[in-house]
């Protein structure tokens, strides 16, 4: 990625937070699938209120400005490793009822979960041979369903 669009998220990013009033530290990392941009300082605690809230819209709005240029991979926004914390639990909880599915036959549900986090379910038991995973429902929080067996994919 261009350094000079880091430098523009980033820059982006101070913006929004400085606009709320926040004193905050933002630092712009490349990962395996795109971007990792990280907010810390003392007045981070802010954006993680109400289970994270303010740190889901920041992403939401970061992603929607540099999502056209940014290309192929995607754009995670962090705060003092909320979402990396979470992340971990997620994906932790996603193998154990992968797990109890396979078990007892029946299937699983987690959720309602936003994008971001059906994504972590879905690549967290996608190497999984006995269990297959699906998003069921029609707003923008869906639920994720869990089987055991993976179904016959048809042409």
């Amino acid at each position: 990625m261009a350094a000079d669009l880091e430098a523009r998220m980033v820059a982006f990013v101070e913006a929004v937070t400085n606009a709320l009033g926040l004193s905050l530290e933002v630092e712009c990392a490349a990962i395996e699938d795109g971007t990792r941009i990280t907010v810390n300082g003392d007045s981070g605690d802010v954006l993680l209120r109400r289970k994270g809230e303010g740190l889901d819209a920041l992403q939401h709005i970061v992603n929607a400005a540099f999502r056209g240029e940014h290309g192929a991979g995607r754009i995670v926004v962090d705060c003092l490793d909320y979402r990396k914390g979470k992340d971990e639990e997620l994906r932790q909880t996603a193998v154990l009822l992968a797990d109890r599915a396979r078990r007892t036959g029946e299937a699983q549900e987690i959720g309602p979960l936003n994008p971001y986090a059906r994504r972590i379910v879905h690549l967290a038991i996608a190497d999984d041979p006995d269990v297959s995973s699906k998003s069921i429902g029609d707003a923008f929080l869906k639920t994720v369903l869990i089987s055991a067996g993976n179904p016959v994919r048809r042409p």
